[in-house]
């Protein structure tokens, strides 16, 4: 039996060792980010939902206003609408992308380079770019309207090109990993036993990628139900469940129906976030060490089929691009189409002139560095923190809530968060702090699980020597772990600059007179009937956001030679 004091001893030794310097730094990192994601992400979630179920006074009355929603014509007209538009969407963007990564995965078709770029180019626009050109191309003064044979772009047309545009290139990246994993021994079993192409394609590709491609579908639904944009620039009166929102409360200043809506929204992201996890939790075990990548052969048939699919719908997204880029260039569509830049004179056609595009670039550059700092730190402290489980596992889950969270019901939840007097938050309402805290949470679970992928891919050696030799982690965390993880850093911040820059649901409730972001801006300016000056921002959110890229392209490479050279070391 051991002596009192050598108890007391052990005690005292694993008291000096719980408030060691790393784990007093970890958990206060810790406690303060488990605060700010709940004050940030559950505040703003739970006064929407109280808002709910009170009436225009604030008085409590249960489910009476879902009762009123559901019972009203017009707007269960909303909900059938936007589950139409999803459905429809979801599976003409599910069969192109398909196709389209299938080509760029499985053929030998040539420019293949090329086409991947042009496939993902969409993702640098804000969604109201492809309805504004949808506008010119087909709408009551359009080029081409004669295509539509009678149709009215202005409805459910339009807000499904629009949308299979928009949510492309979300489904072609992940479909392309999804086919990239394919283990071909399958292939090869299946050349043994003297299977079809055709047969082979039913039997091994399709089980193969299927995971993949169920996530695309849930992915690409979530994206089309919450849209704000598109059916906003182009529905018509074809109403839809985020439009409803934004008429409830702008046009109608009913905030307990647009807490309603939200709610209604919530749910199918909800269920498609819940779906989603269960399909990537199914997908882990396709690829394991012991497969074999599979490499493509040529096939003339099949690459030109292959050549010809990816040229036609390369072909239909410079369309609708170069369409933006000269209706922005018009004088004034369609009675004087002389080129100039009067468009991009902006001063001309709203009071805000230029600022909104400067707003922009400042909000995209501190959500970027603010942002990637704030989210790679907490899934450093998650990933590689030696203690307090429970407090790292809650994080975790906060980390993962903002994904199930339309960008519209977020910043609605913002209105009756922070815009009330009894919070002490509520100096924040107004002003640039919101919207960069408001865009950082809301893109914050993709750069979250960016970052814990890079960090798992550290060998957990590094982590147990540092420890063994009594090295602080923070000088870990800056001398071995930041450049190995350089290029996930660097892709987590142009990832969060990109869609601070193309937002607009989310902060459309949040901004000022003087913090109007460039989205935002679109959005007034297209109201206005200035479609001309609508698509010159939209180009420049458009431009703005490919240099972006073209620059982390240019670093990537860099920083992928530096940390191969430091793995060597």
């Amino acid at each position: 039996m051991n002596p009192p004091h050598s108890v007391a001893r052990h005690y005292v030794f694993q008291l000096k060792n719980k408030l060691s310097s790393d784990n007093v730094t970890l958990v206060i990192i810790l406690i303060l980010l488990t605060l700010m994601m709940g004050v940030f992400v559950l505040g703003p979630l739970a006064s929407m939902l109280q808002k709910s179920v009170q009436d225009t006074q604030g008085h409590y009355v249960g489910m009476a206003n879902f009762a009123e929603y559901l019972t009203s014509p017009a707007l269960w007209q909303s909900v059938q609408n936007t589950v139409t538009i999803g459905l429809i969407v979801t599976m003409s963007v599910g069969i192109l992308a398909f196709g389209y990564a299938y080509a760029l995965t499985r053929s030998c078709m040539p420019f293949k380079g090329l086409f991947t770029i042009l496939g993902s180019a969409p993702i640098l626009a804000p969604s109201l770019l492809p309805a504004i050109s949808l506008i010119y191309l087909f709408g009551n003064q359009g080029i081409a309207k004669e295509l539509l044979f009678g149709q009215s772009i202005y409805g459910p047309i339009g807000i499904a090109m629009g949308l299979i545009f928009w949510t492309f290139p979300h489904a072609l990246m992940i479909l392309s990993t999804s086919l990239k994993t394919s283990d071909a021994r399958l292939y090869e079993a299946a050349r043994a036993l003297d299977t079809s192409p055709f047969k082979t394609f039913f039997v091994v590709t399709l089980p193969a990628a299927k995971y993949g491609l169920i996530s695309t579908l849930i992915v690409v639904f979530t994206l089309v139900v919450c849209d704000f944009g598109v059916p906003k620039v182009i529905g018509g009166h074809y109403n839809v469940l985020a439009t409803d929102i934004f008429k409830q409360v702008v046009g109608q200043q009913n905030f307990s129906m647009g807490a309603v809506a939200s709610v209604v929204l919530l749910l199918p992201a909800v269920l498609a976030f819940v779906g989603d996890r269960w399909v990537q939790k199914k997908q882990k075990g396709m690829f394991d060490s012991r497969s074999v990548a599979y490499v493509p052969t040529p096939s003339a048939l099949r690459d030109s089929v292959c050549f010809t699919f990816c040229a036609v719908i390369s072909f239909a997204i410079l369309a609708i691009i170069g369409m933006a880029v000269y209706g922005s260039l018009v004088t004034f569509w369609p009675w004087n189409l002389a080129l100039s830049f009067n468009n991009y004179n902006f001063a001309e056609f709203s009071t805000y002139g230029w600022e909104p595009y400067f707003n922009s670039l400042k909000l995209g550059s501190l959500v970027a560095v603010i942002g990637t700092i704030v989210i790679f730190l907490g899934a450093y402290c998650i990933e590689k923190g030696r203690s307090f489980g429970a407090l790292r596992s809650l994080l975790q889950m906060f980390a993962i809530i903002p994904m199930a969270v339309p960008g519209l019901v977020l910043g609605l939840g913002y209105i009756f968060f922070f815009n009330h007097q009894a919070n002490p938050l509520s100096m924040l309402y107004g002003t640039m702090t919101i919207l960069v805290i408001n865009t950082i949470i809301h893109y914050y679970t993709v750069g979250h699980m960016t970052a814990l992928t890079a960090l798992k891919q550290l060998p957990a050696e590094v982590e147990a020597i540092s420890a063994s030799i009594k090295m602080p982690q923070y000088k870990t965390f800056f001398k071995v772990t930041v450049p190995v993880c350089a290029p996930a850093i660097l892709e987590i911040a142009v990832y969060l600059f990109v869609n601070a820059m193309t937002t607009t649901s989310a902060i459309v409730f949040l901004y000022a007179t003087d913090t109007m972001p460039a989205s935002v801006s679109v959005l007034n300016m297209d109201d206005a009937g200035q479609t001309g000056p609508a698509a010159a921002m939209s180009v420049m959110i458009l431009l703005t956001a490919a240099v972006i890229k073209l620059v982390h392209v240019g670093l990537n490479k860099t920083l992928d030679h530096h940390t191969q050279a430091w793995r060597k070391r």
